[in-house]
This record gives structure tokens, C-alpha cells and sequence, in this order.
């Protein structure tokens, strides 16, 4: 963020809606409980209380929906389709446009890869991308399309120059892209490309654009209708709905003759032993039994934020993400990652190293020493993170419309005090992970949870050490 763009310093009172589990007070290495800091809602958002609110409301009525003949089937039919409704206007689907329900953004581009149309000589639909991407804007469009990635360059101008001179040499050479698939905010470090001069370069050149909107639009007020854009993909659990579902909401033409994503009941109008007739529309990509109560959540969380007023949404995230650079940067041995030296409005993810400390201790230490939930790692973008010099991953923090003032001071004030002091604690790599040497924090009792959470313990040390940086 650019000093030309930090939102008015205003004084920030505390979050802007109340969320599930900010009360939660979690126990650190020198025997005391602190309430927890989620500084990770780049990952997984937590649910806004509203939503919470709503689907307790709904689990009563939670029956069977499309087909059922009960009246709680017809009920729990009726919320599904709302849903839908509420979901595709959150993000200005425009008349005609098939809003989708599913699992979550990678979900969703999955299911669009399937439905990119084949070029004229009938190979592969073409599409562009660069290498700054979630692996969900990046490995559906490898493996399902012919799929060209183009490494970014230093700043958003000579990016974008970049990709409209490559859309307009394949045009003129009539092998002209289908599709180009971009990140609406980067998942690394909150920057964003222009998605005006993205949108003109892409139609200008017989292209269609697709938005990765896992990161942007639970942070900025977006429109399929006034950006031009032609389908966006985001998820439920980095919008405050944690329950399971997503949406891709777009144009209908493609969705409708692609292939369709599950084969099975629901996705069809008729089958028979030698053929399939399979529906338009939605259902075309819904086959199964739908996620009823995660499409009524997120449909909640939507209209929660819909009511906000997104400049007060900016000023709130771009004030707290201002605090946390600038306080980093004031710290001796970190330094803040950028992708582009010229981006401008970023959402509230930021990035950091701390020179002498490997990212996964960084986490591990603010976690047992300080309450503090961040992210370590590589952030499911490891070309981005080799070619900016890190494969050794780094640290991510992250804020939302639940995060309080407090919570990034105690980061930044945590982090001083490693720079300064060192981790008070003894920390080893465990099967890959950097944990606490002989942790005395207790796992939580009450509902047999405390067996759950340790019975589970050594898998999810070997799961995870699966996603820890390859040694190449």
C-alpha cells in the first residue's frame, strides 16, 4: 500500500461485526490462557455471528430438498433456491448468469476448466494465466485446458502490458485465448491488478475473463455487472460462512453445454441404459444431494455484508493492514513481501520474513507464546514464492471485518519481542513441523474432545508435514 492510498488514519473502535469464537481464550506455554488472536483469515474467515445465528434458525427445517413431496423438503427447497438468489446479486450476477453451488473457490474453477470450449481446430480451449496464483487459479487450467502461464513482471503496469500484449499476438495469429484466469486479490499479499484495463485487454482480444474471488470479494464491494467480468469464483469459509459451499456465478453459454461436473441424480433430465439427457442450468453441475445448510450460510453471510458500507469496510481493513506494515517494517530483521512496487488497494493480507528465524518457528512461537493465529508456508502459491526468493515459505497475517485494533498491535509487539529476545520456549521440527518441546498446554476437555484431538494428533502432524516446502 502506497502512502497516496492509505485509507483516512481515522480511530478504529473494534471490528465491524461480532464473530463466532472471538471471546475464545486458548492457553500458552507459561501456564496462562489469553484470548485468541485470529490473525488468519485469509484462510479460513470465522463465522459472523449472524450467519451462526441464522443456521441454527434453519437446522429445524433442514430436510431432502428438489424432490422431496414433504413440506420440510419443500421448505428446505425454498431456502436452497433463496440462497442461490441472494448469493449470485451479493456479486451483481447480471440477467442470465448461472450461479452455481459449490464446495468453494477450487471447487469452482475446477468445474469451469471442465467447461472452457475447445478451440476451433478442436483442441483444447486456450487460456492465459500468470504464475502469481493460488494453485486453484493455476492447476484446474493445467491439467483441463491448454493453459499458458506467463511469469509477472515488477509492477502492475508492465503486468498488465504483459498480458494484453500476449492476448493480442495470439489473436493475431488466429490462436486467439478463451479465457484468462486472474486473482481478484493475491492471496500472498492482498495486491490486485486493474480489472477495468484486464477485462478490456481480454475482450478486446475474443477472451473471456474468470475472477478469482476467494480473497476479494468477502473484502471489496464487487460486480459482475459493472466489472464486466464473466464468471467469479469464491468460497463460503473465507467469507464468513464456514460451512462448506462456495459459488462460480457467471455466463450461462459455456456452463450450460459443458461437461457436466459430477454425473449422477439431480445433474439429469432423463437416463437410460445407452444414453443421458443432462439438464441445463445449475443443476447441470449440482448432482447429489446439495449442501443446504452451507448455501443458507453463506447466503446469511452475504447479505451481512452486503448491508455494510464498503468504504467503511476499506477504511476498517486498510487501516489495520497500515498498522501492520508500517509496525513490521519498523522492526529490525523483517521484511514485508511485495509482488508489485506500484499495486495500490490492497486487502488485509501481509506477508513478512524474519531474517534468522524459519518461517514455520515464527508461527509456531506467536501461537505458544502469544495466542496468535497466523499462517506459515508457501500459501498453496509456490511459483509466486520461488520466483520472489522464498521457497522456504514465510509468515502471513491476515484481517477482516472481526479484527480488532488490539489484535495487531499484539502481533506486531510479538514479533518485536522475538527480534529483541529470542522465543522463550524450546522449539524442535517434529516429523516437519516446528512444535514446542515438551508442550504443557492441555487439549481442551468436555465432549470427549480431548480424546478426539489426541487420537488425531499424529495424523495431522504427518498430514501436514505433507504440506511443508519440497526440498527442490
Amino acid at each position: 500500500m502506497t502512502e497516496a492510498t492509505v485509507p483516512d488514519r481515522a480511530h478504529l473502535a473494534g471490528p465491524l461485526l461480532p464473530v463466532v469464537g472471538s471471546d475464545t481464550l486458548v492457553p500458552l506455554v507459561d501456564g496462562t490462557q489469553v484470548t485468541y488472536a485470529n490473525l488468519d483469515v485469509a484462510a479460513s474467515a470465522p463465522a459472523l455471528r449472524a450467519v451462526a445465528d441464522r443456521v441454527a434458525e434453519v437446522l429445524p427445517l433442514y430436510a431432502s430438498v428438489h424432490r422431496g413431496a414433504g413440506y420440510l423438503s419443500q421448505v428446505s427447497t425454498a431456502l436452497y433456491e433463496a440462497a442461490r438468489r441472494t448469493v449470485g446479486a451479493f456479486v451483481g450476477a447480471r440477467e442470465g448468469d448461472l450461479t452455481v453451488i459449490t464446495r468453494n473457490t477450487t471447487d469452482s474453477l475446477n468445474l469451469l476448466a471442465g467447461c472452457v470450449p475447445a478451440a476451433a481446430d478442436d483442441t483444447p480451449g486456450r487460456v492465459l494465466v500468470l504464475d502469481v496464483e493460488h494453485h486453484a487459479n493455476l492447476l484446474p487450467w493445467q491439467r483441463d485446458t491448454e493453459a499458458t502461464v506467463l511469469t509477472g513482471a515488477s509492477t502492475v503496469a508492465a503486468t498488465v502490458a504483459e498480458l494484453r500484449e500476449e492476448l493480442e499476438d495470439a489473436a493475431a495469429v488466429g490462436r486467439p485465448y478463451a479465457l484468462l484466469a486472474v486473482t481478484g486479490a493475491s492471496n500472498v499479499t492482498g495486491e490486485a491488478l486493474p480489472l477495468d484495463a484486464l477485462v478490456a485487454a481480454a475482450h478486446a482480444n475474443g477472451a473471456r475473463i474468470a475472477l478469482d474471488g476467494a480473497q476479494l470479494v468477502p473484502h471489496r464491494r464487487f460486480s459482475l455487472t459493472e466489472s464486466g467480468v464473466d464468471y467469479v469464483a469464491f468460497s463460503g469459509h473465507k467469507t464468513y460462512a464456514p460451512f462448506g459451499a462456495g459459488a462460480l456465478v457467471g455466463r450461462a453459454d459455456w456452463l450450460d453445454t459443458g461437461t457436466p461436473y459430477l454425473a449422477g441424480g439431480g445433474a439429469v433430465r432423463r437416463v437410460r441404459t445407452t444414453e443421458t439427457l443432462w439438464q441445463e442450468g445449475p443443476a447441470r453441475h449440482e448432482a447429489g444431494s446439495p449442501n443446504v445448510i452451507g448455501a443458507v450460510a453463506l447466503a446469511a453471510a452475504c447479505e451481512a455484508l452486503a448491508a455494510l458500507d464498503p468504504e467503511e469496510v476499506r477504511r476498517h481493513e486498510g487501516e489495520l493492514r497500515r498498522r501492520l506494515v508500517e509496525g513490521l517494517e519498523s522492526l529490525d530483521r523483517v521484511s514485508v513481501v511485495r509482488v508489485w512496487a506500484d499495486a495500490v488497494d490492497p486487502v488485509g493480507v501481509v506477508t513478512f520474513t524474519v531474517t534468522g528465524y524459519d518461517p514455520g518457528l515464527v508461527a509456531a512461537y506467536l501461537s505458544a507464546e502469544h495466542g496468535i493465529g497466523v499462517r506459515d508456508g508457501r500459501f498453496c502459491a509456490h511459483p509466486l514464492l520461488g520466483r520472489l526468493g522464498f521457497d522456504a515459505g514465510a509468515v502471513r497475517a491476515s484481517v477482516g471485518v472481526g479484527t480488532s485494533p488490539e489484535e495487531v498491535a499484539r502481533l506486531v509487539g510479538a514479533v518485536r519481542a522475538l527480534v529483541t529476545g529470542g522465543p522463550r520456549a524450546s522449539y524442535d521440527v517434529v516429523d516437519g513441523l516446528w512444535v514446542v518441546v515438551d508442550d504443557p498446554r492441555p487439549v481442551p476437555e468436555g465432549s470427549g474432545l480431548a480424546g478426539l484431538l489426541a487420537t488425531a494428533a499424529a495424523g495431522f502432524l504427518a498430514d501436514a508435514a505433507a504440506c511443508l516446502p519440497d526440498p527442490v
